[in-house]
């Protein structure tokens, strides 16, 4: 496989005609290399439109989508990134080349190490990679750079928990996949005040829910 003509056609067939045109963004697919990030058993897939399988049946995003991801939140040198769901720690290593700082949590033990050593190899130093359970918000000691100028949420939620929310500082904004299947729409929250949010509902998707998300109630009274 020609390494280099498949990212190119990764970009100009899958992510260019899904709305991705920041040139910054474009740059930095090619800068940070996907296949490092993808286990060995699926590295020739590393550029397919199609999610990669990760242990403990987990998987990484879609190519168009971390693109599109990273072109809506136009994360800043200046900023600090919380992301949910570590997995490979290629969307990490992405933020990463943006943004100041990025702490990235993830729920399984054997996904951190794999990111730890994926961002470590690749020579990421500005990665926090923390053990533990953010799907209802992060609580963990690492909480320096709380709250969030950025937060990535790298699964699905089927309601999005005020903690999240309130970890979101002022002018600061998250994007999340919010809803059940089949209907999820992918949103770019942000706060507007110490009690206001605005939302921008942006494409339709279908994403793995975190584990352990909070799940709406469906009595009706």
């Amino acid at each position: 496989m020609n390494i280099e003509k498949a990212r190119f056609l990764m970009i100009e067939q899958q992510i260019r005609p899904w709305d991705v045109l920041d040139l910054d963004v474009l740059e930095l697919l090619v800068i940070v290399k996907r296949e490092a990030f993808v286990p060995l058993a699926y590295r020739a897939l590393a550029f397919a439109d199609s999610e990669i399988p990760l242990p403990h049946g987990e998987n990484m995003l879609t190519p168009k989508l971390e693109a599109r991801i990273l072109q809506e939140l136009a994360v800043k040198k200046h900023e600090n990134v919380l992301e949910i769901g570590a997995g490979s720690g290629y969307m990490a290593a992405l933020l990463a080349y943006k943004a100041r700082h990025v702490t990235t949590v993830e729920i399984e033990p054997e996904l951190k190490a794999l990111a730890e050593k994926n961002l470590a190899d690749y020579g990421v130093s500005n990665v926090d990679v923390v053990l533990g359970d953010a799907a209802q918000g992060f609580n963990g000691a690492n909480q320096t750079n709380s709250p969030y100028d950025v937060i990535v949420v790298s699964g699905s939620l089927p309601v999005v928990p005020e903690a999240l929310l309130a970890q979101i500082k002022v002018g600061g904004r998250m994007f999340v996949i919010a809803g059940s299947a089949p209907a999820m729409t992918a949103q770019i929250i942000t706060r507007t005040s110490d009690i206001g949010y605005s939302t921008v509902n942006l494409f339709e998707t279908i994403v793995k829910p975190l584990r352990n998300a909070v799940t709406p109630s469906h009595f009706k009274f």
